[in-house]
């Protein structure tokens, strides 16, 4: 039987991380966190747990989880943010690959819980996910805020039953801010990548980003919560080719 190492990234997850915890002990078998000197308990919720816990200052989204699959000592992985947490289905199919892996990863449905709500539309769900895999075959890559797995060319990938159960905003205050946070880490990834920001972009992207998720993939579903998050997607895209416009404007000299 192969053994897993199960990588995490934290900063300030004292309100998830105990569960996200929970959910992997028993399905791979070491536990790597990567945190980023959180000023809150999740260092100390994480030493009652059996799992190797690093601190590293932040290098930036897939630049940390990079760093973080580097400290496994398996090259299997289940890679998982603080925030997040395997479902029991999800558990059991892990457990049953780990006798009978036969591709270099596998992808897996995440659901996510916005203010208590599980959203089921829109462009959260299922929200597939890159998150069980040999570490060999890939990287982290991406524009950040927004990283994801990359394999190499040539690779075989399935998907597991069961779902990664993700526990996003609990308040719209907190999306608010969260919205802010990324859109202007996404402007200046974007403006180091040399990627511009035309006036229609700024009207199409977002206009389009909002039809989309609400229209198209059955946003309205979710009710008014579904509305506050398709309107945030066109809002964040918005405040990110702003950003970016900005960002050329400020350092055309």
């Amino acid at each position: 039987m192969l053994k897993l190492s199960g990588v995490i990234i934290t900063f300030n997850e004292e309100r998830n991380i105990e569960e996200c915890l929970r959910s992997l002990i028993n399905v791979v078998d070491e536990v790597i966190v990567v945190d980023s000197y959180s000023t809150d308990n999740t260092k100390d919720i994480c030493n009652k747990f059996n799992v190797t816990f690093i601190e590293q200052e932040f290098l930036g989204y897939i630049e940390q989880k990079n760093f973080a699959l580097q400290q496994a000592n398996n090259d299997y992985i289940v890679s998982l943010d603080g925030d997040e947490s395997l479902s029991e289905k999800l558990q059991k199919s892990i457990l049953e690959i780990k006798n009978n892996w036969k591709f270099d990863g596998y992808y897996c449905n995440r659901f996510n819980n916005f203010c208590g709500q599980w959203i089921k539309y829109s462009d959260w769900y299922p929200n597939k996910k890159l998150r069980v895999f040999d570490r060999r075959k890939g990287q982290w890559a991406g524009i950040n805020p927004h990283d994801n797995f990359q394999l190499v060319p040539n690779t075989k990938t399935s998907r597991l039953k069961g779902d990664i159960l993700h526990n996003t905003y609990q308040s719209y205050s907190e999306f608010n801010q969260k919205t802010e946070y990324f859109s202007t880490i996404a402007a200046k990834a974007y403006y180091d990548k040399g990627q511009t920001a035309s006036f229609w972009k700024v009207i199409w992207n977002p206009t389009w980003a909002f039809f989309k998720a609400y229209f198209l993939r059955l946003g309205f579903l979710d009710g008014f919560n579904g509305f506050v998050i398709c309107a945030q997607t066109a809002n964040i895209t918005f405040l990110k080719y702003s950003k970016l416009r900005e960002l050329y404007r400020n350092n055309k000299n």
